[in-house]
């Protein structure tokens, strides 16, 4: 009798614990996410031909926190595409368990409902948009999860062990064409929504480049806050301030209303804050009048 040693499945498993984190860099580009919990509003967001729609579901629009379940699927996926393994599709396995330590969260009963909440929140949301993924341009509608589904659940108490998530289609071709950006493990211990929004921008825009400057409206614009300018140039002002943000410093200049981000490693980043140092020291000297 022959031995079949390749079993199709139509899921993949999601076991690979030292999978770095990534990200996709359409969402790090574009708000799809909520900023605040709740949030019920039909938000939308145009920028350079660009436009999106996002639309809740019956307990709000997924949050950036909830993000982490996409995060999560999209590092495994990567990391088993490079590995080699067979069998890949957009329909993701994971032990619950394993995210939640992954993703820097508790692993208390409130967790595993906080997990299943997010699913929901994910099921429910819609997005209408024209991103391009894998040189695909549409108008399109989808959830930010196709589906879910509970596979196990622990035969002590309701917590979930194992959960199937399937992704959509646009995600997992954006996967496909590896359309993604490895981010720092510190990424899952920034708590506030905005610190994480402000993260992935910088990411995403930075790069590999030593700085990235930006003006204070335009950030607020690309991240989807829906603070008035005021409060949210005083959040950035903070975060800078705080030196928090994994991977980058912030410095704010009232002057441009402009933050520039450096990149913390590597010579690069602190070599280019000298110059820009040096060059505002040196305008300021001209300006200064001669006695």
């Amino acid at each position: 009798m022959r031995q079949d040693r390749h079993l199709q499945r139509d899921f993949f498993v999601a076991d690979i614990l030292d999978a770095s984190p990534k990200d996709d860099i359409a969402s790090m580009e574009h708000p799809l996410f909520a900023l605040r919990a709740g949030d019920k509003r039909v938000r939308q967001y145009a920028r350079n031909g660009v436009t999106v729609t996002i639309k809740p579901g019956f307990d709000g629009c997924a949050t950036i926190h909830d993000k982490d379940v996409w995060i999560y699927c999209i590092s495994q996926l990567v990391e088993a595409m490079n590995r080699g393994r067979e069998g890949i599709g957009r329909t993701v396995r994971f032990v619950a368990y394993d995210f939640l330590v992954t993703t820097n969260r508790r692993t208390d009963g409130d967790s595993y409902k906080r997990l299943g909440d997010a699913l929901s929140r994910l099921r429910e949301t819609t997005i209408e948009t024209n991103i391009e993924t894998k040189n695909q341009r549409e108008r399109r509608g989808f959830g930010l999860i196709d589906s879910w589904a509970v596979i196990e659940k622990s035969p002590f108490d309701d917590r979930m062990v194992a959960v199937e998530v399937t992704l959509p289609d646009w995600l997992y071709r954006s996967v496909e064409a590896r359309h993604v950006l490895t981010i720092n493990r510190d990424y899952f211990r920034l708590r506030k929504p905005l610190d994480r929004r402000i993260y992935e921008l910088a990411r995403k825009h930075c790069g590999v480049q030593p700085k990235w400057h930006v003006t204070v409206k335009t950030l607020h614009e690309k991240s989807g806050s829906a603070d008035v300018l005021r409060n949210f140039r005083g959040a950035i002002k903070g975060l800078a301030e705080s030196g928090e943000l994994p991977d980058y410093r912030m410095t704010f200049d009232a002057d441009t209303d402009a933050i520039t981000f450096y990149q913390k490693t590597g010579k690069k980043g602190a070599m280019a804050q000298i110059r820009d140092v040096l060059a505002k020291v040196g305008g300021k000297a001209e300006e200064k009048p001669c006695r």
